[in-house]
């Protein structure tokens, strides 16, 4: 699922692209992914692309309409979206069936993106509003870990406001923006943490260590993301990963220094997370998720 990172780099993408071009057409693919239903995507048509931002892991692209009244077209790729630019956007009509395209945008130049979702899952979510606040996700979304807002005293607040797994606190989206379970491992890694730490158990010291690990590990990887066209995100982002998504492979080390020993994962119902004994549990490796434990 792209997080934070790689929708930030999608903003910008669309942005160098879109800003500026009048929106020639709007055809929905696939209407299951269409979660609203007023304004119409047609709302969109003759309008002028002013901006294309983010909130959390959602994309917002505005567009002011011949009425003067801005309208936004908003999306979440969840895990088997994509987006799909072209320069030379097909003219072809597009019809609801069973191709993966769901959406498709196409501006006056020629130019446009396809919506797309892979596979039987559909969990692409598409709305057109005119107030991105009227979408209940954005409206409940946490504090942007990049912003200002997302201070060592406000993390440290939301650690102590609640008793969980120190994991399940930075995928909240309702706690902090953007982070999923690919940067939490990462975050976590680097953080010398286990995931199954209890955040009513840490210490002031291991609070201002995950700090400065989740500001770390998404400016690298917003860094590293900015300028690579969409096309180019997801290889990147695999390639950057020091434990997520490398099982039975060696550890690099929390800082770079090989420790010896290799990732560990613990499987879910429809995840699975990585991490590293030695790096973060004291060289334990953790029990099965159900169970919710260290081995001993």
């Amino acid at each position: 699922m792209p997080e934070l990172p790689e929708v930030e780099a999608l903003a910008a993408f669309l942005r160098e692209r879109a800003v500026g071009r009048t929106v020639a057409a709007v055809g929905v693919g696939d209407i299951a992914a269409l979660k609203t239903f007023r304004p119409a995507p047609d709302a969109l048509v003759g309008g002028v692309v002013a901006d294309a931002t983010r909130h959390g892991k959602w994309l917002d692209l505005m567009v002011a309409t011949t009425t003067g009244e801005p309208v936004h077209l908003v999306w979440h790729l969840s895990r088997a979206g994509w987006v799909r630019w072209s320069d030379r956007l097909a003219t072809t009509p597009v019809r609801p069936g069973r191709s993966p395209l769901a959406l498709r945008v196409r501006l006056d130049d020629g130019s446009g993106f396809d919506l797309t979702e892979q596979g039987t899952r559909k969990r692409l979510a598409v709305h057109v509003v005119t107030d991105p606040l009227d979408v209940p996700q954005i409206a409940s979304l946490g504090v942007e870990p990049l912003s200002p807002a997302f201070t060592r005293d406000r993390f440290a607040e939301l650690v102590r406001s609640r008793n969980q797994q120190i994991k399940g606190l930075l995928r909240g989206q309702d706690t902090i923006a953007g982070i999923g379970n690919a940067y939490s491992d990462e975050i976590l890694h680097a953080a010398r943490t286990s995931p199954f730490a209890l955040t009513g158990k840490l210490t002031d010291e291991q609070v201002n260590v995950i700090y400065e690990a989740i500001r770390d590990v998404l400016a690298q990887a917003v860094a590293e993301a900015s300028g690579k066209p969409a096309a180019e995100l997801k290889d990147a982002k695999r390639r950057g990963m020091r434990v997520h998504g490398r099982t039975g492979q060696p550890c690099p080390g929390w800082d770079g220094t090989p420790c010896g020993d290799t990732v560990h994962e613990v499987s879910f119902a429809d995840s699975s997370l990585q991490y590293c004994p030695t790096c973060q549990t004291g060289g334990k490796p953790l029990a099965d998720r159900r169970l919710s434990k260290l081995l001993r």
